[in-house]
């Protein structure tokens, strides 16, 4: 763990790695075993449960999308599965893949494999960010598109935890119930403006952690006296970062005041401290443009304030926008019953491990091109031995 080993490839080049922090394949195989099989509980069943998870998950690191590409793959490397897998029929059928994963509980299935990602044993200073995601090819005649809320560590880039929003529920309900189900003490937990409620800032305290809660019309009459305060007032606990590239310039000025005894409501809201503001200033091809978000928040330090704003961002570019554009999520068309949802959670563990495998200066889509070519590669990606 965190040492750094050498893997050779077929062709006899050796490449550095460091950081791999797979999985353990027998405590995954040991865990798999937990997640309720939904297929009939009589008759002689041809394929292990665990088989089919494994080989789902190893496909979707490969860049599979659908349950044929993950039969393909099964066949493809049906030697080297054959190493750790029992396999007593062979390789599943599409179709199995399919009544399988449309069936069994993604609740049950991500706990599984997130616990048997590396474990985050401290959170101390950590920003855990919550922010929902649409599946938006997801939808059918039968249900909406689902909507799944995401517990994101910037640090560790990882999902803590998820739960689904109910087709007649939103963000504000689901979020206390997540927070239930996760661990955040000690850390700093940021939530959008959806999130911001008086009783999603108790729950945050209740469970031992900060937080940093955006501040926008949903409040209107919080945010017009916090934004007052800030257009009209000097502001002596501020700190700034500037930003360079790609043609783009970006200065973020931080401001935080402690002193809110003036804030009306202000004795509503758990643990509440200061506010905060955040000033964007972006100069790019010769045009300026300015932005300032204000915040609620627990913190008394301008600079854990920056680290917070600044990690929030992470669930957007590190855990949205790589489920899109690497895994090509939105673009999906499995809608039938639980599939989406648990393709969901084997794109969130397939993403955290290749994260977790560095390789000079590889992307995570050049890793799974790579492991989709040599079986020895995505075993490295994969697991520890």
């Amino acid at each position: 763990h965190g040492k750094s080993i050498y893997f050779t490839n077929s062709h006899k080049r050796v490449i550095l790695c460091w950081g791999c922090k797979g999985m353990d394949v027998y405590r995954l195989k040991e865990e798999l075993r937990a997640v309720h099989d939904p297929r009939r509980e009589w008759g002689n069943l041809r394929h292990k449960l665990v088989d089919i998870l494994i080989i789902s998950l190893c496909s979707t690191i490969c860049g599979g999308e659908d349950f044929e590409d993950m039969e393909l793959f099964g066949r493809e490397r049906h030697a080297w599965l054959k190493t750790f897998l029992e396999l007593p029929s062979g390789i599943p059928d599409g179709d199995t893949f399919r009544r399988v994963l449309e069936r069994i509980d993604p609740a049950e299935l991500a706990a599984v494999l997130y616990s048997c990602l590396e474990e985050i044993k401290d959170l101390s200073g950590k920003t855990v960010s919550i922010d929902g995601k649409t599946i938006c090819g997801s939808g059918s005649a039968q249900h909406k598109a689902y909507h799944v809320v995401s517990a994101w560590v910037s640090e560790n880039q990882m999902v803590l935890g998820e739960v689904v929003v109910d087709k007649k529920s939103n963000e504000i309900t689901v979020i206390p119930r997540l927070l239930d189900m996760i661990d955040v003490s000690g850390s700093v937990v940021t939530i959008d403006a959806m999130g911001t409620q008086t009783k999603i800032a108790a729950k945050i305290v209740e469970k031992g952690a900060d937080y940093v809660l955006a501040l926008k019309g949903n409040h209107s009459d919080l945010h017009d006296d916090v934004r007052f305060y800030f257009e009209n007032e000097t502001i002596s606990n501020r700190f700034s970062m500037r930003e360079m590239g790609h043609g783009r310039q970006e200065l973020r000025e931080y401001f935080l005041e402690t002193k809110i005894d003036w804030l009306y409501g202000c004795e509503k809201w758990a643990g509440l401290q200061a506010i905060g503001a955040v000033k964007s200033t972006v100069t790019e091809k010769g045009v300026t443009r300015e932005e300032t978000r204000y915040f609620l928040t627990s913190l008394t330090d301008v600079k854990h304030l920056a680290r917070a704003v600044r990690g929030h961002w992470g669930i957007e570019n590190g855990l949205h926008w790589c489920l899109d554009v690497i895994f090509g999520e939105d673009c999906a068309r499995m809608r039938k019953e639980r599939s989406p949802l648990n393709m969901n959670v084997l794109r969130k563990t397939a993403l955290a491990l290749l994260r977790k495998t560095k390789v000079g200066r590889m992307s995570a889509k050049h890793k799974m091109f790579k492991a989709a070519m040599n079986h020895d590669f995505l075993h490295l990606l994969m697991f520890v031995e």
